[in-house]
C-alpha cells in the first residue's frame, strides 16, 4: 500500500482508540421529544433531528480533508433508546465483555441513561408498540424458531438515497420543491417536516464552515491554514448551492450521509451507483486542472469516514449482523439506460484507492455482464486478491430480468444498486424493507417431522408437509412484518431521508408510509443448503433403501446422534451433498426454495407494496443454527448452517469450485429479487500472476453466464487466519469477508472466525 502520511495517520487515529458508547444523539432526540409533546409524529421526528443537527458536538482533525463525524471520538456506538431503552438496561454492564461487538459504556453515562433516559423511553417506545400489535401465533412462530421478525428495536435504514438529486439541483432547489407543494397542501405534516429538516441541514453544513474559519484563523500552518479555509468555502457554498468540483460533490455527499445517521442512527443507508453520479464532477475538477494525485486523496479521506460509523446492536443481534456491518455500499460498473456497458474512469480508481485503504467500507459491489469490459474484470479480480473479500461480484444478467418480473421499468431496472450486504435496490425510488424478517427452512424440516412423524410414509408426502408449514408459517412472517413496518411509520418516520426518495415530495408522504416509487419487503429464507441434503438422506436412507425408519431417525436426531457417530459419518460421506452438481440433490433444495419464494411474493404489505424473497443470512447461519436439532445431514444439534445463503455446508463441497457454481444455477435465481448470497473460498496461490487472474476473471464469466444473482470471495488463508486467532495485536487491520459484507477479522467472535478458517478452500 502507497499511503500518505496523512492517510496513515488519519487510519491510525481511527483504529487504535477503544469503541465507546454515545448518549449525545439520544440526549438530544429526548431533549427535543419532552418539548413537542403531542404533535404528531413526523413533526417531533423533525424537530428532533434539527436539535440534534444544531446541537450535536463537530470537530475538524488536524489532516482532515473531508469532515463530519457522528460522535467526537472514533468508531463509537450510538444509543437510540427512542427504538428500545430495555436491551441497552439489560446489557448496560456486559457491553465490554459481550462476545461480539463490544463497547465501553462509562459509568457516568450508565447513570444518565438509567435515571434520565430509560424512565422516559419506557412504554413509549417502538419496541413497546410492536410487541403490543404482535398476535400470539407470530410470537409463537418466533419462538419455533422457524420466523425472525427484524427492525424491531433500531432504525430501518436499507436504503439508497438518490443523491444525484442533491449533488445535481442543490439543497436549495430541494427546499423550493418541498415549500411549493406545501403551499399546495399547507396542513401536509410531512412537508412541514421536509422543509424543517432540509433547513436543519444547511444549518449543520454551515456549523461546519464557521468552525473551519475558527481554526483558520488560529492556524500557524500555511498549507494547513489553506486547507481549512477551502474546508470553510466548501462548506459555505454546498450548505446552499450545487457543488462544481469532486472536492465539493464529495464534501456534500457526506454531510448529508451524516445527517441522515442522526435522523435515524440506522444501518445500510447506502450509497448505489456512485461512479455513475460523480463521475461528472471529477471530469470537471480534471479539466480545471486539479491532479489526479488530489482526487484520489480525497476519495482514501471518504473512505475512512465511512470506517468511523459502526452500529451498536442488542448482544443478540450482533450474532446475526456481527462486525459492525454499516452498509455504505458502493457499486461499480454495470450496464446504463440503454443497456450499454456502463465502466468509467472512476469505477477503477474507486477499485484502486480502495486498495490503498483496506478496510471494511465502502463495501464495493461490481455488476458484470456480458459486455464487461475484460480490464475492468482484470482490475476487480487485482481488488479481490488483496484478501479484504471486496469487491463482491453481482449479475445484470439475472438480476435485471429478474426486476422485471417484479413490475419494474426497463430503465429502472438497469439502474439497480445494492444496499447493506447484498440486498437489491433501486436507488432513490424504493424503500425495500429489506432485511425485515428471517425464515429458518432447516427449523421447517424438524417442525414437520415433529408433527407428522405418525402419518408421514412416503417421501412425497413429507415434501408436501414441508409445503404446508411453509404455507403457515409465511402467513405469520407476512403479520409480523407488517406490524414492524407500520411501527417504523408510527413512530420513527423519517422526513429527511424522504425528500431524497423520488415521489416523497410530490406525494406529500413520508417512505415510510408507501411515498416511494417502488415499496418492497424483503424476506430471507435460509438454510437451504442443509434441507437439500437433509431431505436427500431422508430420501435414500428412509424410503428408497429403508436401512431406517423414519421414526429411528427422528429418535437418533433427538438425541444428536448420541451413540450414533458411525451413522452420522455415513450420512455425511455416503449419501450426495448439494454444491458438487448432483441433480437429484440440488433439485431439491430448488424446489423448496421457489415455492418458498412463491408463497412469500403473494402478499402485500402494508405501504401498498408487495413482499419479495431473497435468500442470504449476513452471520445469522450461526445464531439460527443454534435454534435446529441435530438434521439429518449429520450436522449436530445447534450447529451453524451454511454460511452465505446459498453456499453449501461447510465442508461438503467436495467436487471444485465450478461444481458450487452449477449447483447454485439450479436454484431460480430470478425469484430471489431481495438478494441472495454465495460465498467461495481460494487459495491465494490461485490468483498468483497474470495467468492466476486470468483464470479468475474466466470463472467470473461461468458464473455470470449460468445466471447466479451474486458472489463474493475469502481469498486468504486458513493458516494467516489462524495466527490472526493468536496474535491479534499484529492483524487489527486484517479484513476479511464474512457474508455480504467484511469486517476485520479479529474483531469477530470465536465462533464465526472459526467458520470462515473451516470453509472449503478451493482450487481453480
Amino acid at each position: 500500500m502507497n499511503i500518505s502520511k496523512r492517510i496513515k495517520i488519519l487510519k491510525d487515529n481511527l483504529l487504535n482508540p477503544t469503541r465507546e458508547i454515545s448518549l449525545e444523539r439520544a440526549t438530544l432526540y429526548t431533549e427535543s421529544y419532552k418539548q413537542t409533546a403531542g404533535m404528531p409524529s413526523v413533526l417531533r421526528r423533525a424537530h428532533a433531528t434539527k436539535h440534534i443537527l444544531e446541537n450535536v458536538e463537530i470537530k475538524i482533525d488536524s489532516y482532515e480533508l473531508i469532515v463530519g463525524d457522528r460522535t467526537i471520538r472514533p468508531r463509537s456506538g450510538i444509543a437510540s433508546p427512542e427504538m428500545s431503552p430495555y436491551w441497552i438496561l439489560e446489557e448496560i454492564d456486559t457491553m465490554y465483555s459481550r462476545p461480539q461487538d463490544k463497547f465501553i459504556f462509562n459509568e457516568e453515562d450508565k447513570v444518565k441513561f438509567k435515571e434520565e433516559l430509560f424512565p422516559y423511553w419506557d412504554g413509549k417506545s417502538l419496541k413497546n408498540y410492536v410487541d403490543e400489535k404482535m398476535s400470539d401465533d407470530v410470537k409463537t412462530s418466533i419462538k419455533d424458531g422457524i420466523v425472525k421478525i427484524n427492525q424491531t428495536d433500531k432504525g430501518q435504514g436499507h436504503i439508497i438515497p438518490n443523491f444525484s438529486k442533491v449533488l445535481y439541483n442543490g439543497i436549495d432547489a430541494i427546499i423550493d420543491e418541498a415549500k411549493s407543494s406545501l403551499n399546495k397542501d399547507q396542513s401536509n405534516d410531512f412537508l412541514k417536516a421536509a422543509v424543517i429538516t432540509l433547513e436543519a441541514l444547511q444549518s449543520y453544513i454551515i456549523r461546519y464552515a464557521n468552525l473551519a474559519e475558527e481554526l483558520y484563523v488560529n492556524e500557524k500552518d500555511e498549507m494547513r491554514k489553506s486547507e481549512l479555509a477551502t474546508i470553510r468555502d466548501i462548506c459555505q457554498k454546498v450548505a446552499h448551492e450545487k457543488p462544481h468540483s469532486f472536492y465539493e460533490a464529495l464534501q456534500l455527499f457526506w454531510l448529508v450521509n451524516l445527517a441522515l445517521q442522526f435522523e435515524s442512527n440506522a444501518s445500510s443507508i447506502s450509497s448505489g451507483r456512485f461512479d455513475q453520479y460523480m463521475i461528472s464532477f471529477y471530469r470537471q475538477s480534471l479539466a480545471d486542472g486539479v491532479d489526479e494525485a488530489f482526487c484520489r486523496e480525497l476519495l482514501r479521506c471518504l473512505w475512512l469516514k465511512m470506517n468511523d460509523v459502526v452500529l451498536l446492536r442488542s448482544e443478540d443481534s450482533a450474532k446475526y449482523f456481527a462486525g459492525f456491518p454499516t452498509g455504505y455500499t458502493i457499486i461499480l460498473g454495470g450496464v446504463d439506460a440503454n443497456g450499454r456497458d456502463a465502466t468509467n474512469e472512476l469505477s477503477y480508481i474507486v477499485l484502486e484507492t480502495f486498495g490503498d485503504i483496506r478496510l471494511p467500507q465502502p463495501n464495493l459491489g461490481v455488476r458484470i455482464h456480458e459486455k464487461s469490459p475484460v480490464e475492468f474484470m482484470m482490475k476487480s479480480a487485482e481488488t479481490i486478491r488483496l484478501g479484504t473479500g471486496i469487491p463482491q461480484i453481482f449479475n445484470d444478467e439475472v438480476i435485471i430480468p429478474g426486476y422485471l418480473n417484479r413490475g419494474v421499468s426497463l430503465e429502472d431496472a438497469r439502474d439497480y444498486a445494492v444496499v447493506g450486504c447484498v440486498e437489491l435496490s433501486l436507488p432513490g425510488k424504493t424503500y425495500g424493507l429489506h432485511d425485515i424478517a428471517l425464515f429458518n427452512l432447516l427449523k421447517v424440516l424438524e417442525v414437520t417431522l415433529d408433527r407428522h412423524i405418525d402419518t408421514i410414509d412416503s417421501f412425497d408426502q413429507l415434501i408436501e408437509e414441508i409445503k404446508k408449514t411453509i404455507r403457515e408459517y409465511v402467513v405469520y412472517m407476512v403479520e409480523g412484518s407488517n406490524i414492524c413496518d407500520e411501527a417504523h411509520g408510527e413512530l420513527a418516520p423519517t422526513p429527511l431521508l424522504s425528500c431524497f426518495i423520488d415521489d416523497c415530495i410530490m406525494n406529500g408522504s413520508d417512505v415510510s408510509t408507501g411515498g416511494a416509487v417502488y415499496n418492497f419487503s424483503g424476506v430471507q429464507g435460509i438454510g437451504i443448503g442443509n434441507l437439500s441434503d437433509s431431505l436427500y438422506v431422508i430420501k435414500k436412507a428412509v424410503f428408497e433403501d429403508q436401512s431406517i425408519s423414519i421414526k429411528e431417525l427422528q429418535s437418533i436426531l433427538k438425541e444428536d446422534y448420541e451413540d450414533n457417530e458411525i451413522l452420522r459419518q455415513r450420512f455425511i460421506n455416503k449419501y450426495d451433498k448439494y454444491g458438487n452438481d448432483i441433480d437429484e440433490v440440488d433439485y431439491l433444495g430448488s424446489d423448496i426454495l421457489s415455492f418458498y419464494c412463491m408463497e412469500v411474493e403473494k402478499y402485500d404489505n402494508v405501504r401498498g407494496g408487495i413482499f419479495q424473497p431473497g435468500s442470504y443470512t449476513v452471520s445469522a447461519h450461526i445464531p439460527l443454527g443454534e435454534s435446529v436439532g441435530a438434521t439429518p445431514d449429520g450436522r449436530h444439534s445447534k450447529e451453524q448452517l451454511a454460511d452465505g445463503g446459498l453456499s453449501p455446508m461447510v465442508g461438503r463441497d467436495k467436487n471444485g469450485p465450478t461444481s458450487v457454481l452449477k449447483s447454485v444455477s439450479k436454484l431460480d435465481n430470478y425469484l430471489t429479487t431481495n438478494g441472495s448470497l454465495l460465498n467461495v473460498k481460494f487459495s491465494p496461490s490461485v490468483l498468483e500472476g497474470e495467468a492466476g487472474l486470468r483464470k479468475f476473471v474466466n470463472y467470473l464469466k461461468a458464473f455470470m453466464r449460468l445466471k447466479i444473482q451474486h458472489i463474493q470471495f475469502n481469498i486468504v488463508s486458513a493458516d494467516t487466519l489462524r495466527e490472526a486467532q493468536k496474535n491479534p495485536h499484529d492483524y487489527k487491520d486484517l479484513v476479511i469477508r464474512v457474508a455480504g459484507y467484511s469486517a476485520i477479522f479479529v474483531e469477530l467472535n470465536e465462533a464465526i472466525q472459526n467458520d470462515i478458517i473451516s470453509r472449503t478452500e478451493h482450487g481453480i
